[in-house]
């Protein structure tokens, strides 16, 4: 049952095998782990809101169908890449792969490179320095006023450069009730830091059954103090049939007026689409402002007129770019990282070519957690790759870089 158990057995090749395996379960990950062993939650006295079939969206395409249209084969090498972090593929972002392109940007976002399992010494355990600030395993505080809520550990499709692979356990009942309690104490402010805002992520909040979401939106947006929700995902571009006229309005009744945003995630210009589209003109029809965020990749996006045509995209739809995020030094993800230097020099000149309203900032979210600053503080320190900045509610913060091809 596990992509990386044993041995194929006699006159069964690798690929073989991990094809029988990994298309045996419908809605599975292809890691070997069941996405749900039943389609209703057991957690005693749970309010009724939360109370549903797990996920939602299409059925993810088998493996070896994937690998076709890809126009890759399973290699032995997936057996630990899918340790990290697993494989699953929906027809909508395989409708985006150029099969016959050898360099294609977005298989790279989602098949693992030949690297991807072996040495980094240039990966960081932590990238975004996560671990030192949950309030609650399911709660990150990087901000006095607001907390991202890790609502699943589950995605429609799994990007390699992903910060927080692997995914680990899919979070129970009670567990989320729990993280519901401590976001109420927050809230109130009993630590002298009161909360207004909270970001449901993940995993992919959307990936979640229609009850479900609904039901957590519901549940954060009656928390007394919490003024703001907003959603992160990347459902519209990578499952865009998943998002439903219904999905729309159940979010926006759920939010009771305070799920004002939804953060998009993208990467390349080919991923607006006209199924895009749709799933965005749903959720902003029911009043849902959309905004989005690209994490600079090489190999992907690295080229400034390629983000040029994405932000434009964006801005001609509507959509607030956020941030162009420096890539974070994920271990197995050396292959999308781009320097310091190549990233300042690739920002002048984009930034000469876009109208403001266009041009997101570009930022580095610092390893030690003390959050994001603009790339363009950093100033050289002292070192072969180091960093240094002032962060902006003191103190300096170095970083130094490593493992760059």
């Amino acid at each position: 049952m596990h992509l990386a158990a044993g041995p194929a057995g006699p006159g069964v090749s690798f690929a073989e095998s991990t094809v029988r395996r990994a298309t045996s379960r419908r809605r599975g990950d292809y890691n070997g782990e069941a996405m749900a062993r039943t389609d209703r939650w057991k957690g005693a006295g749970t309010p009724r809101p939360l109370r549903s079939r797990r996920f939602a969206g299409s059925a993810p395409v088998p493996l070896e169908e994937a690998a076709r249209r890809l126009g890759v084969r399973p290699e032995p090498r997936l057996r630990a890449a899918v340790r990290r972090l697993p494989l699953r593929f929906t027809p909508a972002f395989l409708d985006l792969v150029d099969p016959g392109d050898p360099g294609d940007p977005l298989r790279k976002i989602a098949w693992p490179g030949p690297d991807e399992a072996g040495a980094d010494p240039g990966g960081i355990p932590d990238p975004v320095g996560e671990s030192r600030l949950h309030p609650h395993p399911l709660l990150v505080r990087k901000y006095p006023d607001r907390v991202v809520f890790l609502v699943t550990t589950r995605c429609p499709v799994y990007c390699r450069f992903c910060f927080r692979a692997p995914p680990g356990r899919e979070p129970t009942d009670r567990d989320l009730s729990g993280a519901l309690d401590v976001l109420a104490g927050l809230a109130a402010g009993r630590d002298g830091r009161p909360l207004r805002e909270v970001i449901l992520s993940g995993g992919d909040p959307l990936f979640l059954a229609d009850d479900r979401v609904a039901g957590l939106v519901a549940r954060v947006a009656a928390i007394p103090g919490i003024r703001s929700v907003r959603i992160h995902t990347r459902v519209p571009v990578v499952d865009p049939p998943r998002v439903t006229d219904g999905l729309a309005r159940r979010l926006e009744e759920a939010g009771a007026g305070r799920l004002r945003w939804l953060g998009l995630h993208l990467a390349h210009p080919r991923e607006l689409s006209p199924a895009f589209d749709r799933a965005a003109a749903a959720l902003a029809g029911c009043g849902l402002r959309l905004g989005a965020q690209v994490v600079l990749l090489r190999g992907v996006n690295d080229h400034p007129a390629i983000l040029r045509e994405l932000f434009l995209g964006l801005w001609e739809r509507g959509i607030a770019a956020w941030y162009l995020h420096h890539p974070d030094r994920v271990p197995g993800a050396a292959g999308f990282r781009v320097s310091i230097a190549e990233g300042k020099r690739l920002w002048r000149t984009l930034r000469g070519t876009l109208p403001g309203p266009a041009l997101p900032a570009y930022v580095l979210d610092l390893p030690d957690g003390s959050g994001k600053v603009p790339v363009d503080w950093l100033e050289p320190g002292d070192g072969v790759g180091a960093w240094r900045v002032r962060r902006p509610g003191g103190g300096e913060s170095v970083y130094v870089e490593r493992g760059i091809e």
